[in-house]
């Protein structure tokens, strides 16, 4: 008599995983912070309309496989307290086909933390939903008062930021490779708990004064049972458009858009949002509970653009520096005016074309061989030179989205929405050896993701025209 024995169930991709937390998330943040929905909205709006007034930016986002994207692109942050609480986001976010991204200090703008971001490093993984987590870890070093230091530390040893079951979750996905789908649906809900608001304080009233007058950031850290998710950020195509249009909406947006300049071709990262909400929290203490306020999340926007070359990273970062040197803006939004002028006056150095940024190995493109090219590759009438092809209109170029953050950027987001749109500038205590320790793993360099996609597009384009062989040296 033989036996049946039931079937192995088939786990679920990381995708799926990752597109259903993202549905979550989103849906939880809408019904905690009903502002960012009417961001979705006008999001929305302007993107439809974008696409429709530009049919070559429709064209040029669908050959990259990216227009499908548009709509569910989300980013979020979050900020951990120790280590160990580092760790663990880590392996949670692992499950979800996240990695480690780039190494980010924001005490650069005296922001108390070092952070990478998680996300899909697969270029198919990212046209699927290309969902980032820039995630931050408390730099409890930098806080002065070690009496304080201690007390914040003794406060994060004792909490628990994820559930016992998210974490049994964590561990089946690593011993046995994956998750079903009823365990993704579980885990989803569970690693949700995480990320969610908590309106009572873990702290009493006085020491989250004393945390506050230390810095907002760290009050915000280790005060509460858990690292809520302080903003959710949609993807725009024209971020000029959504911060006019922003206060007919009933929202407020911050005075100066953090990045680049409006540009024809649009370079890495542009951000701008609306400031924090001021929440009502419940403070325990010996008198009872006691009601107070906090400020933490917010609503965010952003526009991305190419990927740059270090070469073009340099450029970039050389610009900015020399208009924030020179044109402050101040704690009201005084001088913003000036400062967008300044900004655009002075990234004229920067080529505004993408065969001039190719050409200048600037920033970071795919290839593709174009119908034509194989056609005329059957009659053997190529010429041997990837220039040439690309002149002849044999071979294509689009530009590779840049997927990651700045860290000047994020430090001015950060700033605007704890209290001030002032800009500060401050020395670099970069410490990128910690921060990997405390991750348990080494962050990839995003300079080398994008450099080898870009490599592998040309030795793709070039091996559908038959001319694998040639020398690669003319393309950067």
């Amino acid at each position: 008599m033989s036996r049946s024995f039931p079937m192995p169930q088939a786990f679920v991709s990381p995708d799926r995983i990752r597109s259903l937390f993202t549905e979550a998330m989103s849906q939880m943040y809408r019904a905690e912070v009903p502002q960012y929905g009417t961001l979705i909205e006008l999001v929305a709006d302007v993107n439809a309309g974008c696409l429709e007034n530009d049919p070559d930016l429709r064209e040029r986002l669908a050959q990259a496989g990216e227009l499908e994207r548009i709509d569910v692109e989300r980013h979020g942050a979050i900020r951990v307290g120790t280590a160990d609480e580092l760790f663990t986001i880590r392996r949670l976010f692992a499950v979800m086909g996240m990695q480690p991204v780039g190494y980010y200090d924001l005490s650069v703008a005296g922001v108390p933390v070092h952070s990478t971001s998680f996300r899909p490093i697969d270029e198919a993984a990212l046209n699927v939903n290309p969902f980032r987590v820039f995630t931050s870890l408390l730099r409890l070093e930098l806080i002065e008062d070690e009496g304080l230091r201690g007390e914040a530390e003794a406060i994060l040893a004792k909490r628990r930021i994820y559930t016992p079951r998210a974490v049994a979750l964590i561990e089946r996905h690593e011993q046995n490779g994956g998750l079903t789908e009823a365990e993704a649906t579980e885990f989803v809900a569970e690693a949700l708990e995480t990320f969610r608001w908590h309106g009572e304080a873990t702290v009493s009233a006085e020491t989250y004064k004393r945390l506050h007058d230390a810095h907002r950031l760290i009050a915000d850290v280790v005060s509460f049972k858990g690292p809520h998710i302080n903003h959710l950020t949609p993807r725009t195509l024209d971020i000029d458009a959504v911060q006019a249009r922003m206060p007919e909406r009933g929202i407020t947006p911050k005075a100066v858009i953090e990045g680049p300049p409006r540009r024809h071709c649009d370079i890495l990262l542009r951000q701008t949002s609306f400031k924090a909400l001021e929440e009502t929290i419940a403070f325990s203490g010996d008198d009872g509970v006691i009601q107070g306020t906090h400020t933490a999340r917010f609503g965010e926007i952003e526009q991305r653009g190419v990927a740059l070359t270090a070469k073009g990273r340099a450029l970039y970062d050389q610009l900015l520096a020399s208009v924030r040197g020179e044109v402050q803006v101040a704690a009201g939004g005084a001088k913003a005016g000036a400062y967008d002028d300044e900004l655009a006056a002075r990234f004229k150095a920067l080529p505004d074309s993408w065969d001039e940024l190719r050409r200048a190995d600037l920033a970071y493109f795919r290839y593709a061989a174009t119908p034509a090219g194989i056609a005329a590759a059957l009659g053997s009438m190529l010429p041997g030179d990837p220039e040439a092809l690309i002149a002849k209109g044999y071979l294509a170029f689009t530009p590779i989205v840049y997927e990651d953050f700045l860290p000047v950027s994020a430090a001015g987001i950060f700033q605007s929405n704890l209290g001030t749109d002032q800009q500060q500038n401050y020395a670099t205590r970069s410490n990128r050896d910690a921060f990997e320790a405390a991750l348990g793993a080494t962050v990839q360099d995003e300079l080398a993701l994008y450099a080898e996609r870009q490599a592998a597009s040309l030795e793709s384009a070039l091996a559908a025209l038959d001319l694998a062989g040639l020398p690669l040296k003319t393309v950067a």
